[in-house]
C-alpha cells in the first residue's frame, strides 16, 4: 500500500515540477503563467494533453516538439524529476504514508511543497538570468506569513522571532524598491539577503547556515581547481567579485533543498 502512495507523491512533485518549468521561462518574459495555454517556445505550437504529461512527454516525444522537431532542453525533465525525487524523500523523511495522514501532516507537507515551488522558481530563474524574480519573493512571503500564523495557531513556536524576521524582510524589501526606482537598477544582494531570510523563515537558523556553509565550501572548492588549473597552465586570469559571477540564488536554492531534506531525516529519525 505504501509503495502505490508513494508513488503518487512522486507523481504530484513531477505535476509541480512540471509547473516550475514552465514559469521558470514564462516569469521573466512577463508571460501569463496561469491562462496562457502551454505552447512550444520555438513554433508556437499549442501542446495536447499527452504533450503535457511530466517525463513520460519528454521520453516519449524523444525530447523533441512534435510540430517542429526542435529540440527541448533536458532543464525540463530534469526539473520535473528533481521535484518528484524532493517530494518523495519529504514524505520518507516525515514518515508520512497512508496511515499517518493526518490533517496536521498534510498541512505541513503542503506548506513544505509550496515553499519547494518557491525556492525551485528562484534557483531557475537565477540560474538562466542571473537574478532573483521580485514576484516570487512575494510568494515566498506570502508561503512565509502563512506558515508562521499556522505556527502561531497551532501554539508550535514563539512568534517574536519570526516577527523579527519579516520586519527585516519588509525593510529590505523597501530598500530594494527605492534603489530600483532611484537608479533603475535592482540589488542582488539585497535580493539575496531577502532569499536567506525566507529561509530563516521557513527551514530554520540550522538548516539556513548549513545552507550558507555548503555554498562556501563548494565555492572554495571551485576555486580551488581553477587556481590549480590557472597555475599549471601558467595563466593569469583577473579575479572578478564574487557577486559578480556566481549565482547565489541558484547555489543557495540547491544546497538549502539538500539541507532542508537532511535535517528533515536527522530530527524525525
Amino acid at each position: 500500500m505504501d509503495v502505490f502512495f508513494y508513488i503518487i507523491i512522486f507523481i504530484i512533485g513531477t505535476l509541480f515540477g512540471s509547473f516550475c518549468t514552465l514559469a521558470v521561462y514564462r516569469i521573466p518574459k512577463k508571460i501569463d503563467i496561469v491562462y496562457t495555454h502551454s505552447f512550444c517556445p520555438n513554433c508556437g505550437h499549442k501542446l495536447g494533453f499527452f504533450e503535457l504529461i511530466p517525463v513520460l512527454s519528454y521520453i516519449f516525444l524523444g525530447g523533441k516538439c512534435k510540430k517542429c522537431k526542435q529540440k527541448i532542453r533536458p532543464r525540463y525533465l530534469i526539473l520535473e524529476i528533481s521535484f518528484g525525487l524532493a517530494f518523495l524523500l519529504i514524505a520518507l523523511c516525515l514518515k508520512l504514508s497512508i496511515y499517518t495522514l493526518t490533517l496536521k501532516n498534510i498541512i505541513r507537507f503542503a506548506f513544505i511543497a509550496l515553499y519547494l515551488v518557491a525556492i525551485f522558481l528562484i534557483a531557475g530563474i537565477d540560474k538562466e538570468e542571473r537574478r532573483i524574480e521580485k514576484s516570487v519573493l512575494y510568494y515566498s512571503f506570502a508561503v512565509s506569513c502563512a506558515y508562521i500564523i499556522y505556527l502561531c495557531i497551532m501554539g508550535q513556536t514563539s512568534i517574536y522571532r519570526y516577527v523579527m524576521y519579516l520586519v527585516t524582510l519588509i525593510i529590505l524589501l523597501i530598500i530594494d524598491c527605492e534603489k530600483q526606482i532611484k537608479y533603475a537598477k535592482e540589488s542582488y544582494l539585497f535580493q539575496i539577503l531577502m532569499l536567506l531570510i525566507v529561509m530563516l523563515i521557513n527551514t530554520g537558523e540550522i538548516v539556513t547556515i548549513s545552507t550558507i556553509l555548503i555554498t562556501f565550501i563548494a565555492i572554495g572548492l571551485v576555486k580551488c581547481i581553477h587556481y590549480l588549473s590557472n597555475a599549471l597552465n601558467k595563466s593569469k586570469k583577473e579575479h572578478k567579485n564574487m557577486l559578480e559571477i556566481y549565482k547565489f540564488g541558484y547555489l543557495f536554492g540547491i544546497a538549502n533543498i539538500m539541507s532542508f531534506i537532511g535535517y528533515l531525516y536527522f530530527i524525525n529519525h
